[in-house]
């Protein structure tokens, strides 16, 4: 139901790019590529982090829980997007949309935390190499899991609330490809002065102090690194650390870029560009990163095909 004026209040639209029809139809072809190769790259992820033991180590364990969630986050829009690109329909309901809003908004949150947690885990490794097993402790990699997903849905079921139970008064066309808050915020019609001081405040908690925690650690990694002596011993020390740290970059580059700004002062374009990037080539890039610069994980994958062979 509509909250201001009570009439009857079946969903919302999501106009997307129909104002360019072209660029909708390009977007579906490569959109469902990268999703398909998101969508194997970070399974493989999973798989091999279960099944090979020699990557049953705290960094994979965090590895894989960040897989799976970009897993979670890609299946939550770009399937609804896909059907708004192909299709004339472009609605999705009201349950549909606070069910996308509270998955995406809390999947933000936990890869927020577990960053900082994965970012930790290398600290540990680098900087207090003999004491490494006895730090990052099997209990203390779950405990550190648990509490990224619960602060990630606590802050998430907040915010749905808060922004679904908004005045619309009756408006009801969303210019994006899926519910997301500072989209929603430009929906109401009411003063959402309070809402973006809330929001900007959570960001502040969720992005800011988690990329400073970051940066702390690769300080003190940066720092670390630089007394070894064996240039090679350097290279391995910065190539396993390099890749987390370029993740870092992208994902949280993007988010403040769009949440530590008022909603007022989008640019529609840029803010559904941005969207794109986190929820789509991130996912991808994640997998691609890991994969391809860690010697690890391609033995592993070798050691899988050659029984499969077998």
């Amino acid at each position: 139901m509509d909250r201001a004026n009570g009439s009857l209040f079946s969903g919302f639209i999501l106009l997307g790019f129909s104002n360019r029809p072209q660029l909708e139809t390009a977007l579906f072809v490569v959109i469902l590529v990268i999703y398909f190769l998101s969508f194997v790259g970070n399974t493989t992820i999973i798989l091999l982090s279960v099944v090979d033991s020699h990557l049953h180590t705290p960094m994979y364990f965090f590895l894989s829980n960040l897989s799976f969630m970009d897993l979670c986050l890609t299946t939550c829009t770009v399937p609804q997007t896909l059907f708004n690109f192909k299709g004339k329909d472009k609605t999705i309901t009201y349950g549909g949309c606070v069910t996308q809003l509270f998955i995406a908004l809390g999947l933000g949150g936990v890869e927020c935390v577990l960053l900082s947690v994965m970012a930790y885990d290398r600290y540990a490794a680098v900087c207090r190499p003999l004491h490494y097993m006895v730090i990052m402790h099997p209990q203390l990699c779950l405990q550190l899991v648990i509490t990224a997903w619960l602060t990630g849905f606590g802050n998430s079921v907040v915010q749905t609330a808060l922004t679904m139970t908004l005045p619309l008064c009756g408006r009801n066309q969303l210019d994006h490809f899926f519910c997301e808050i500072p989209v929603m915020l430009k929906l109401a019609c009411t003063n959402t002065f309070i809402n973006e001081a809330e929001l900007f405040a959570v960001s502040v908690f969720f992005l800011v102090v988690p990329l400073s925690l970051i940066l702390v650690s690769y300080g003190h990694i940066t720092h670390a690194v630089l007394k070894i002596k064996s240039a090679q011993g350097r290279r391995k020390a910065f190539g396993t650390c390099g890749s987390h740290l370029l993740v870092v970059i992208i994902f949280f580059g993007t988010l403040i870029s769009m949440y530590l700004q008022p909603p007022s002062s989008y640019s529609q374009d840029v803010n559904k560009s941005i969207a794109l990037f986190y929820t789509l080539v991130t996912p991808l890039l994640n997998p691609l990163i890991y994969t391809l610069r860690n010697k690890e994980v391609k033995s592993a994958l070798r050691r899988i095909m050659g029984r499969a062979k077998d």
